[in-house]
This record gives structure tokens, sequence and C-alpha cells, in this order.
């Protein structure tokens, strides 16, 4: 018998190989309310862990094939890596039911014939489990090459980090990017703060203060997603940082505000909130689908004040009018998330950086077309890296009058008085005007922004 857990987490393991999928969404729709809470929890922790930490683990049962671990089919491949997760990461999982139920796996997926070497290896493994595997990397390998496999890497993204960062700061950002983020919300309304908390501590969850805004808070012990607070709009899962950026805008009632790349819609909703009914708020995306995923969202959140459109952005835009307020979030590599969604450290390759930068650069450039006088653009990503994030508002404003970069580790206003009172706001802005967060400093995904003005 193979367990639910088990089950779940190498079917949606198999489909993010195979099909290209990200594991949030494929747990999100996975485990609903028929999956155990146990199953559940340990269903992510096998997805997640193994996807963190493919590249150690394929490093360490690498010593033990004839063949790369890649190079083998892929349920056999998996099979080995979700026992060998559990051997070296779950000391609660005991080694006979780790190794037992991975050959299980093997069978399952039609692999009979490789359940002998799945058990072999696992076994081997086990006797291992607890020797640091830092003995087991040569001491002459370079120090990328070193940091990539113990913090499991990709090398050359460790390489950039650090000729940019620095060793001290470079291990940080690794490490960080291998612990579970904290599960953020955004709470709607603060005037039923109390009301809304008491809510969900009977719900049996656990709260815990916000470090940038008041307006979010962590939760731990449960599912927001299964509580009347979220069902009835009350409040959303989404990371700090990401709920910091479209408050850099400073909407004001009765502004005309364009979202530009608004799907999957997170940062929307407090724009249409800020217009008021008098406003008026678009939220355009290249894929209808999205937007389609997007109004459904807006429903259970009660926004009405918003119209959805389907548009490519980094073409000239079909609007004859302007905008006071201006939000690109970008499409970029996201770097600045790979806590929270592991795989793309494995997709992504460093020419696409290059491809990034010259989409988001014809992005700016389109908005900046449309951003009338007095009005406020936030560029913004979910990147680490600087030609998406600097390199692009540089590129884009060279050669234009009429724009102006908020310059200064100052808070822009419209976001003092929504921080967490006493927190070192002035932190989150580098001297030249960039916001800037960093995953393991604030428990917040990396987010980058940059505010523009036009006179």
């Amino acid at each position: 018998m193979i367990s639910p857990a088990r089950k779940i987490a190498y079917e949606v393991l198999r489909r993010v190989e195979a099909e290209g999928a990200y594991a949030s969404d494929l747990l999100h729709a996975e485990l609903g309310a028929r999956v155990k809470a146990e199953d559940a929890g340990l269903t992510t922790e096998l997805v997640m862990g193994v996807l963190r930490w493919r590249r150690l683990l394929d490093f360490l049962l690498d010593r033990q094939l004839k063949k790369p671990v890649a190079r083998l089919d892929l349920p056999v491949a998996l099979a080995l890596r979700i026992g060998l997760y559990q051997l070296r990461f779950l000391e609660r999982i005991p080694p006979r039911a780790a190794v037992n139920e991975s050959v299980e796996l093997v069978k399952s997926a039609r692999k009979t014939s490789a359940a002998t070497l799945v058990n072999a290896v696992l076994r081997r493994a086990s006797n291992e489990a607890r020797v640091p595997t830092e003995k087991f990397v040569a001491p002459d390998v370079p120090v990328a090459e070193r940091l990539g496999i113990l913090h499991s890497h990709p090398t050359w993204m460790v390489e950039r980090w650090l000729a940019r960062l620095g060793e001290q700061r470079t291990i940080a950002l690794l490490e960080a990017n291998n612990h579970a983020p904290r599960l953020t919300c955004a709470l709607h309304d603060l005037k039923l703060r109390e009301e809304i908390f008491a809510a969900l501590q009977r719900a049996g969850l656990r709260i815990e203060a916000g470090k940038i805004l008041q307006s979010a808070f962590a939760v731990s012990g449960g599912s927001p997603t299964r509580t009347e607070s979220f069902r009835s709009g009350a409040i959303s899962i989404q990371d700090e940082a990401s709920q910091t950026i479209p408050l850099l805008l400073d909407v004001q009632a009765n502004d005309r505000v364009l979202d530009l790349c608004a799907a999957p819609g997170g940062k929307t909703p407090p724009l249409v909130r800020a217009a008021g009914p008098s406003g008026m708020v678009v939220a355009a995306d290249r894929h209808a689908h999205r937007l389609r995923a997007m109004r459904e969202q807006f429903k259970r959140l009660a926004l009405t004040n918003v119209r959805l459109i389907e548009l490519d952005a980094a073409s000239a835009l079909p609007f004859g009018a302007f905008f006071n307020r201006i939000l690109v979030d970008a499409p970029c590599s996201g770097t600045g998330t790979l806590a929270r969604h592991p795989e793309i450290r494995w997709r992504l390759q460093p020419e696409q950086l290059a491809e990034f930068h010259s989409l988001q650069t014809s992005l700016l450039r389109s908005a900046l077309e449309r951003l009338a006088q007095g009005g406020r653009l936030v560029y913004s990503t979910c990147s680490m890296e600087p030609e998406e994030n600097e390199q692009v508002v540089e590129v884009a404003l060279r050669g234009v009058s009429g724009f102006k970069q908020n310059v200064g580790s100052e808070v822009p206003h419209g976001l003092k008085d929504k921080l967490v009172p006493g927190s070192e706001g002035a932190n989150l802005f580098d001297r030249d005007g960039y916001f800037r967060t960093t995953p393991g400093v604030l428990e917040a995904d990396g987010f980058f922004a940059a505010v523009i003005s036009r006179s």
C-alpha cells in the first residue's frame, strides 16, 4: 500500500516535470477538503522539499548509480528523490517506510524492473543518511559549485549572486530559498481586524503580525482558504512584499488607474478600493484564461468597479486617455520567489534574463506613454536580477524627458501610514530610491520596484 500523501506527492512532482506545471497550483487543486490535514501536510513537505533539494538529492544518488538520476526514467528518478528526501530530511519518517513506499511507487508506475534498483540504492543511502553532506563534496571544488551542491541551486545562479552580494549574503539568500515561506495574508479592512482574527483563531489558526504592513499577517496551523473569512472575501493570501507594491502608487479617490500586467490579480484589489466608486481601474493581461480566473476572484472579493481587458502591453496601448496611476508588475524570472516556487531554479536559463529585459523594457515604455502629467507609475518585479530591475528602468528612461524617478531612501507618501508602527520603513528603499526586499531578511519574497512620476 502507498500512503495518500506519497501518492499525491508523486503525481504532483510528475506533472511538474512532465508538463511544466507549478507545484503550488497543483497542490492547491489536489489538497481539497477530502484530504486529511496530516496527509496534506506531508504531501506539501515532500513536493516542496524534493523540488528545493533536487540538486543535492541527485548528487547523493549519483554516487550510488551507474548513470545519473537525470537519465533515468522519470518514475524511477522521482521515487528515488522522494525516498532519499525522507531519509535525509524527515526524521519522523521510519526509514523502512521511506524505502518500501518508494519501491511501491515504482511498481505502481509499471516500472517493476527498477524496483530492485530503488530498494538497493535507498537502503545504502539509509545507512549514510546521518553523514553530513559536506563529507561527500571534494575540497577542491570551486566555491560556486560547492555552494550550488550543498544549497541545491544552479551553479550559474550562485556565481551571479557571489559576484554581486559576496559569500555571506549569498549563503543567507540560498538558505532562505530552502525554507518554507511564511503563509501570509492580507486583511482588507483594518477596522475588522479583531473580529477577523478572533474568527481565524476559533478555526484553529495561529496568527502572527506582519513585518512590513499593518494589514498583513501570517498564519499557521491550518489553511486559511477553508475559513469563512476567506470565502467571504475579508482576507486574501498574498506575500507581504507583494502586498506593498500597489501601495507605492498612492491611488486616490477618482483616479484613473491602469494595472497593465494584472494577472493573477493579487495587486488589483487595493487599487480598486483606493480609487473608489468614482474612480476607474483597468486591469489588463494578454491571456484570456487568466482574466477569467481574475474575474472569479473579484467575485469573491465583491469588486465590481474594475474593467478587464485582454491586450499585448508590449505594443502601443489602445487607449486614448491618460492614467493618473499605472502599475507595471512585469513578467519576470521570479528569482525572488524560489522558496515559494522552487521549480523555477531548475527551469530558468541565464540567457532568458536578456529576453525578460527586452520584454520588460517594451512594457515600461508603453506604459510611460499613457501616464498623465502629475501621474505616478510603479514598475515592479519579483526578481533579484539587475537586468530585470534597475537596468530596465535606466534603459526605458534614457533619452525621454518629463519623467522623474523617486530618489533616496525616504518612504514615498501613501505608504508611511500603512507600515507597522516602529518599523524601519526606510530600509525598504536604497539610496537610488528603489524598493527592494530580500528573502530571509523580512521573511518575504524578493521584490523590486521603481516609482516614476511625470511632470
